[in-house]
């Protein structure tokens, strides 16, 4: 079976996780994976283009080459660490840097749907004298998609099973929810964006704390919900909207949380608040999901992504989710920590073999479209 490298920068702009994946026909198995930490100065330049109105193409190019040269480094490190020689790789899949994603277009100018990453799958290839696919997002939305999320069609290869119903939840910089039906329903995968995540709570961490989060969620455990604000938070329409549905910084960002702050909550009970609105999401979209299948019975959730080691997230969730059993992703054969890279890593194998990589029952595209382009070493 083939050997294929993922790449994954997700929006919490933490590093570059690269994972190594065996692909093919059965479950994809996970080899190895390292992560290589985001330089702060390259940090706060990719944050600064996210929702930037004016950025001069020397930017973007600076930008974009750092931030290859991050990937190239990630790929160098997992092939150091597995003992595996370039050679062996048949290609690595990129999904770049997400920099704005605007499915519904960008608003109130009512521009055509876009989405943007960051990336340079030429200067890769060049850098690691491996074939590379990249470019993931837009043929979805070029098929009336929303380009996200990718992963609930890897979600499905990996944890579907025959009698029970399952959730896969990300928690990235923002959650996204896989609904995987038992296989013997034959029923559509559902998945979705539920909302903000990691990116809210690291951002108004980092405004009050050294560091760039709050580790374990230890500062939001010491503060109260405050529920007026919480009730504010969640009055944003895009919690209300059914699927398919995507939504990132253009969203969910500083000044939207200020401007629901009253100016007088304690830094720490806005913490805990932001805490609650991520778990409180996540339900509403649970429910939403298990409504449009009339789901019941045995359910599971598995939590992936950097937010499946906050503790105190994890308890809010439980509160939040009677009757759902919360698994660890490790008793699956999968780190937590490694799963959108692999799931890319697996996009590229679906590329090479010119499979689909999109599910329409997710994304609302037309159909099946094969995702992403070739740039040969």
């Amino acid at each position: 079976m083939p050997l294929f490298v993922g790449l994954m920068s997700g929006t919490s702009l933490d590093g570059v996780d690269a994972a190594l994946v065996r692909c093919g026909e059965g479950a994809p198995q996970l080899l190895e994976a390292v992560g290589v930490s985001m330089p702060e100065e390259l940090r706060q330049r990719l944050l600064a283009l996210c929702q930037a109105r004016n950025v001069s193409f020397s930017e973007l190019a600076a930008a974009e080459t750092a931030f290859c040269r991050l990937q190239a480094e990630a790929v160098a490190k997992l092939l150091d660490k597995s003992d595996t020689p370039r050679e062996a790789i048949t290609a690595i899949g990129s999904h770049g840097q997400t920099i704005e994603h605007a499915p519904y277009g960008f608003q109130p100018g009512g521009e055509p749907a876009y989405t943007c990453q960051l990336d340079n799958p030429s200067l890769l290839a060049e850098l690691c004298g491996i074939d590379v696919v990249a470019d993931f997002r837009r043929r979805d939305l070029a098929a009336g998609g929303q380009a996200a999320p990718l992963a609930p069609a890897f979600h499905a290869a990996l944890f579907a099973a025959p009698g029970e119903w399952r959730l896969v939840l990300n928690l990235g910089g923002f959650a996204n929810l896989t609904l995987l039906p038992p296989v013997s329903l034959d029923a559509p995968v559902i998945g979705f964006d539920t909302g903000p995540a990691n990116a809210l709570l690291d951002d108004w961490h980092a405004s009050h704390h050294t560091g760039r989060y709050d580790a374990n969620g230890r500062w939001a455990a010491s503060g109260q919900v405050d529920q007026t604000l919480l009730a504010r938070l969640l009055d944003d329409d895009f919690f209300r909207r059914l699927p398919p549905k995507s939504t990132g910084r253009e969203r969910f960002h500083r000044d939207w949380l200020e401007a629901r702050l009253s100016g007088d909550e304690a830094p720490q009970d806005v913490q805990a608040t932001l805490a609650e609105l991520t778990a409180a999401s996540v339900a509403l979209g649970v429910d939403q999901a298990m409504r449009q299948h009339s789901a019941s019975g045995a359910m599971t959730l598995i939590p992936c992504g950097g937010g499946a080691h906050n503790a105190d997230l994890m308890k809010r969730l439980a509160r939040r989710l009677p009757g759902v059993a919360i698994a660890n992703c490790d008793s699956f054969g999968w780190s937590p920590d490694w799963l959108e890279a692999g799931a890319f890593a697996w996009l590229a194998w679906r590329r090479i073999e010119r499979l689909p990589g999109n599910l329409a029952s997710v994304t609302g595209a037309v159909g099946a479209r094969v995702l992403g382009g070739m740039y040969s070493a």
